[in-house]
C-alpha cells in the first residue's frame, strides 16, 4: 500500500497544522501502529529537468566525448557534484535524482559554462530542450 504525502505547516509555536485530508487518511488506521516521519518540505527537481538533463546534457555530450551515457553521467557528477570528506580522504558524490530544483539548475549550469570554455560545447539551456516523445517545446 502506497502511503500518501501530506503537506502541512508547523505554527510559530510548534503545532503541527495539516488538512483534513490528513484527518481522513487517519481515520483508516485505527488501532493499527504507524510510522511517523516530519521533514521539511523540498521541491525535488521535475521530471522536465530530468528528461532535459538526460536528454541533452548526458546524452550530447556522450555522443561528443565517446563516453556512454551512464560514463558521461558519472564523470559529470564526479566533476561537479562531489566533495572530498577532510577527515577521510574520500570523495563523497552527491546523487542528482536527490538535488532540489535550486541546486540542480545549479548542477546544469556549471555543466553549460564547462562544456562552453572547455569543450567549445553549446548546451541548450532545458527551456529550449524539445522533448523528442512529446513533440513540443518545453518551458520551465
Amino acid at each position: 500500500m502506497v502511503s500518501p504525502i501530506f503537506r502541512g505547516r508547523v505554527s510559530e509555536t510548534g503545532v503541527l497544522q495539516v488538512g483534513p485530508q490528513f484527518e481522513v487518511w487517519l481515520s483508516t488506521l485505527k488501532g493499527k501502529e504507524v510510522d511517523v516521519v516530519v521533514r521539511e518540505k523540498r521541491t525535488q527537481r521535475s521530471n522536465k529537468q530530468n528528461r532535459a538533463y538526460f536528454g541533452i546534457v548526458v546524452k550530447d555530450l556522450a555522443d561528443h566525448l565517446g563516453y556512454t551515457k551512464d560514463e558521461c553521467h558519472d564523470a559529470l557528477k564526479i566533476m561537479f557534484a562531489s566533495r572530498k570528506d577532510e577527515k577521510t580522504g574520500l570523495t563523497l558524490v552527491e546523487s542528482t535524482s536527490k538535488m532540489n530544483t535550486k541546486r540542480f539548475i545549479r548542477y546544469y549550469e556549471d555543466i553549460q559554462r564547462w562544456a562552453a570554455e572547455f569543450l567549445g560545447y553549446d548546451i541548450p539551456s532545458p527551456n529550449e530542450y524539445v522533448d523528442p516523445y512529446i513533440k513540443k517545446k518545453e518551458l520551465y
